[in-house]
């Protein structure tokens, strides 16, 4: 860490906080040389390859947006979205990579788009699962009422 004063190359930490969020760290430091103090905050890279192999920092404003688009018409307010795409950046995290593949922030949307809203679910699950045809959604239709126990409706005859 470089003194942004005097350019030494060396400092000393005198202080560290977490920060409330628990994703950074706030240092105080010293410079050895001018001996003048400084703030730096430290937060672990987190990077997102999209499919056209171009790399770029996460960020939780393009989940919210992706998302948004599936809940468009439906009771889902803007800190419930705020509130999923800081589960998804914690869901990722917790994998210990680096780097994530884009395919792989939108399946970490679905558990928690799920539990927030069936309806904007099967949404944004009909991208990322690649649906391709009716019986897809009666699938995970028929997944969503198995586990509230209700049996699937049954087509008429």
């Amino acid at each position: 860490m470089y003194c942004p004063f005097c350019r030494n190359p060396d400092s000393r930490v005198i202080d560290s906080r977490t920060s409330d969020d628990g994703l950074s760290i706030r240092r105080r430091r010293q410079c050895p040389s001018c001996t003048r103090r400084f703030s730096t905050t430290e937060t672990a890279s987190l990077s997102v390859i999209k499919r056209s192999g171009v790399v770029e920092p996460f960020s939780r404003e393009k989940v919210v947006s992706g998302v948004r688009k599936a809940c468009q018409g439906r009771p889902v307010t803007d800190s419930d979205l705020a509130v999923l795409a800081q589960k998804v950046e914690e869901t990722i995290r917790q994998t210990g990579a680096s780097q994530i593949e884009a395919n792989d922030i939108g399946l970490a949307v679905l558990p928690p788009l799920r539990e927030l809203d069936e309806v904007a679910y099967l949404r944004f699950a009909s991208v990322y699962q690649a649906f391709e045809s009716l019986d897809d959604f009666e699938d995970a239709i028929g997944q969503l009422r198995a586990e509230h126990g209700r049996l699937p409706a049954r087509p008429a005859e």
